[in-house]
């Protein structure tokens, strides 16, 4: 007879996601910090930056380090209630669709991630986003208005309404469903391969990094188009862009296909971190949690 795999509580996803998000931006957020720089550096301009490394060397000669941590506190901010609801309606959607023997396949897996990559889009990465991209393009200004997390927030607010920190929430919506629908298809691909017939089989930390890694991989590849118009549409100059598609065709018309895949390697060297990161804290903390939380 075979064995019954364990529910996760979604109050320990919630908590467990939470702890796994703030801990992995702080790790990865000058990758993030430069990915979106070169998505904002339009051809038309013309270009400041040369690449990567450029990029870079730019902002630690202007701005010193510190400057690659600019939009930090927005994205920690952030990044809690984000891994936190997206783990948590992740558990809530796979208990709900999990087989009798406590399995979810691939499919199911891929549903329940892009319910749960909606609902972080909706509920909190479209604002911390958009107030990030804010801050970061507000950095290239020559006089910036910005002097702080709180305070430019309440000028977004001020200046914008509320909704101004929900611009690009179509391209946003696409972007964190199909990414998180992508990434959960593959983990769970992955972790069912592994565990075979014992679905209560422990992973070791290293494997769910390298898994982590090759559905993050997945997902940048996948979606990074939809990234680059979601960028695009929380910038300071969205005002040029009357919707997605209105910024997707003149995207193509001005700067060619090619401009679709700006930021890919930076972004691929920070996502896979990311998700590696992210998926390796996330279950060594429920495990912490099953040992502490009896809620069986």
């Amino acid at each position: 007879m075979k064995s019954k795999a364990k529910l996760t509580h979604p109050g320990k996803a919630i908590l467990a996601g939470g702890i796994a998000g703030g801990i992995e931006i702080c790790i990865t957020f000058p990758t993030e910090y430069v990915k979106t720089q070169l998505q904002l550096d339009e051809k038309a301009n013309p270009p400041r930056y040369r690449g990567i490394t450029d990029c870079v060397s730019q902002t630690v000669r202007h701005h010193g380090v510190k400057g690659l941590y600019r939009g930090l506190s927005s994205l920690l901010y952030g990044s809690i209630p984000k891994s936190a609801v997206r783990f948590g309606v992740f558990e809530i959607l796979s208990n709900q669709m999990k087989d009798e023997a406590g399995k979810l396949d691939s499919t199911r897996g891929l549903v329940c991630g892009l319910g749960a990559g909606v609902m972080e889009a909706v509920l909190v990465v479209c604002p911390m986003e958009t107030i990030k991209v804010k801050f970061i393009h507000d950095q290239t200004s020559a006089n910036p208005k910005y002097r702080g997390f709180f305070h430019g927030v309440r000028e977004i607010i001020r200046t914008q309404g509320i909704r101004g920190t929900y611009q690009g929430l179509t391209a946003t919506v696409l972007k964190q469903g199909s990414n998180q629908a992508i990434r959960f298809f593959i983990m769970t691909s992955l972790r069912n391969w592994y565990k075979g017939d014992n679905p209560n089989k422990s992973i070791n930390p290293i494997i769910t990094g390298a898994f982590g890694a090759i559905a993050g991989a997945a997902s940048v590849f996948g979606n990074t188009p939809l990234d680059v118009i979601k960028t695009r549409m929380q910038g300071l100059e969205a005002h040029k862009y009357k919707s997605t598609m209105d910024c997707a065709m003149k995207i193509m018309q001005h700067e060619g296909p090619a401009a679709f895949y700006k930021g890919t390697v930076p972004r691929l060297g920070r996502v896979c971190l990311d998700v590696a990161i992210v998926f390796i804290i996330y279950e060594e903390v429920v495990k912490v949690l099953n040992k502490v939380w009896k809620t069986e």
